[in-house]
């Protein structure tokens, strides 16, 4: 009886050890050594300040910047509480907010009156959908060129820059990181202001 008690306690020991010490430290060391960034979260660092990561939206509401694909989370973009609206097409609540984030769209943008592409007015599953189409940004072009007095040929430049293909030129769709295309944005403007590359690159400061 003691002799399979000490038996089972060592083989105890031994298990916790592999799989709750040398099996975390080894993948974590592995992910480190191979794929840090992807392993820490995909941080994004401007001037050597942290201000988000590649796979999570942020807020963005000031018209000289790109806005992106609306979140029904509340606070808007929280990571730690990922969901959609679970709303049907036919609700009444899904309606208004739709109507609500087209009338915004269209108060911004007075003169625009192409067609409003829907991800600007639909929230994602996850609520945290960090890109748009290339379209939803080109729709968006006549906005921030008129109030940056940048040539909208600049912008679209900018976004196709900025663009991402299909994976492996077949799975999913082409899309631009919001927040990445912010910075560039921002970085465009700073060459603008200072052609000869003095001075730093313009930090996004409303959103």
């Amino acid at each position: 009886m003691l002799k399979h008690l000490w038996t089972s306690l060592k083989m105890l020991l031994i298990l916790t050890v592999l799989t709750g010490v040398v099996y975390p430290l080894t993948v974590t060391a592995i992910a480190q050594l191979l794929f840090a960034n992807k392993a820490n979260g995909s941080p994004i660092i401007s001037n050597g300040k942290l201000i988000g990561s590649e796979l999570i939206g942020q807020q963005f509401d000031d018209p000289k910047y790109f806005w992106g694909r609306p979140s029904a989370i509340s606070p808007t973009y929280n990571a730690s509480a990922s969901s959609g609206s679970n709303l049907g097409p036919t609700n009444k609540a899904l309606i208004v907010a739709i109507k609500s984030r087209v009338a915004t769209l269209q108060a911004a943008d007075p003169d625009q009156h192409s067609p409003v592409p829907a991800e600007l007015v639909t929230a994602s599953a996850s609520g945290l959908d960090p890109h748009i189409s290339p379209e939803a940004a080109n729709y968006q072009i006549p906005r921030i060129a008129r109030l940056r007095a940048i040539p909208e040929a600049e912008l679209v430049g900018l976004v196709e820059r900025s663009a991402q293909g299909r994976l492996l030129g077949i799975w999913g769709q082409p899309r631009v990181n919001v927040l990445k295309l912010n910075l560039a944005l921002d970085e465009l403007r700073s060459s603008r202001t200072n052609p000869r590359g003095s001075g730093s690159a313009g930090v996004i400061d409303s959103h």
